[in-house]
């Protein structure tokens, strides 16, 4: 298992119709083949920040996902309401504390 995490920088005022958006397809991003958890984060001193966590259980799970309808469509959407360029990170966890 692996863990992605993507920084979306927003046009403030764009944020609610994104929020709504997400509320749509969260549930079949997080359902979507080899996913196995799906979180967001907004930064506390910007809030135009956001960033979704997830876990995925192979690279080639998430590759399948970054090249369905779905993602073409969750994306096209989305990238419309930038503010910055994204920034993504596929990361393996170390330690994990209780």
């Amino acid at each position: 298992m692996f863990i992605r995490i993507v920084k979306l920088s927003f046009h403030e005022e764009k944020i609610p119709e994104f929020l709504e958006h997400f509320e749509t397809v969260k549930d079949q991003i997080r359902n979507f083949p080899g996913n196995n958890f799906l979180e967001m984060y907004r930064d506390k001193d910007n809030p135009c920040i956001i960033f979704t966590y997830s876990i995925w259980n192979d690279i080639s799970d998430l590759e399948n996902y970054r090249h369905s309808d779905l993602f073409k469509e969750v994306w096209a959407y989305t990238k419309q309401h930038f503010n910055a360029k994204p920034e993504a990170w596929s990361v393996d966890k170390i330690a994990s504390l209780p």
